[in-house]
């Protein structure tokens, strides 16, 4: 991907983080939506346009620049051994998803029985996995990106089928902010796409949503499961009903 589209990308993310559509931005800017579409389509954005839309951002250009820097900088794909240490250290693997979601030490400390030495120990560790970077003070910046993906039949994705999902399917999704919801169907491929798309968007935007969310302290934030999944698929049940081909 060129700088243009990373840069042209990224102003569309920050657009949708803040809710500010099309039509919104060309009133802003003086243009008509028709133009704004087409500036982003043919990613013919100019520095004086630009400098524009940053302002409708409330972003510098120079901290559009490094947001930019920064999302390049994280790893969306962690390196099996990375996923095998997580998976086979349970307190390890804890602290991994704490410091995703941007918990404090003193949060973690607060929250769970671990204790300072035993915490530091751990977010070391992380910081030798290259999932974080140390900083002075116990802080850290994280290095692995919201959205990142398990590898195909990894550690962490037979780790996650075999005890995470179990574990979450088997709850009575009672709580004001529980949804669970199932319908199987019979599309053609081009409504398909269109489902798989739109479940990617939602994958986005959970991440987005969480990363925005990681400024608030943990009292003000409640750790929340949300499962996505689509597949050619047919109970077995029905599978035993159906009729044999040659019949």
């Amino acid at each position: 991907m060129s700088q243009v589209q990373q840069i042209t990308t990224l102003i569309k993310e920050q657009l949708k983080q803040q809710q500010i559509t099309y039509l919104a931005l060309a009133e802003m800017l003086g243009m008509s939506e028709a133009n704004v579409k087409r500036m982003f389509a043919k990613q013919a954005i100019s520095i004086k346009r630009l400098e524009q839309i940053c302002d409708v951002l409330k972003l510098s250009i120079a901290e559009l620049f490094l947001l930019l820097e920064r999302k390049k900088e994280l790893v969306t794909t962690l390196t099996r051994e990375q996923e095998q240490q997580l998976v086979k250290d349970l307190k390890l693997l804890l602290i991994a998803v704490c410091v995703r979601d941007a918990w404090t030490m003193e949060e973690i400390l607060q929250h769970y029985h671990i204790n300072e030495h035993e915490c530091i120990q751990l977010l070391a560790r992380l910081d030798k996995l290259k999932m974080i970077e140390l900083l002075p003070g116990n802080q850290y910046r994280l290095l692995i990106a919201q959205d990142f993906k398990w590898l195909p039949n990894g550690p962490l994705e037979r780790y996650i089928t075999h005890f995470v999902i179990k574990d979450f399917m088997a709850a009575g999704f009672k709580e004001a902010e529980s949804f669970r919801f199932y319908m199987p169907g019979t599309y053609s491929i081009s409504s398909i796409e269109i489902l798989r798309r739109r479940l990617q968007d939602l994958t986005r935007e959970a991440a987005d949503l969480n990363q925005q969310d990681a400024k608030l302290p943990v009292s003000q934030r409640k750790r929340v499961g949300l499962l996505l999944a689509m597949r050619p698929w047919e109970l077995e049940q029905f599978q035993d009903l159906r009729r044999d081909k040659s019949e």
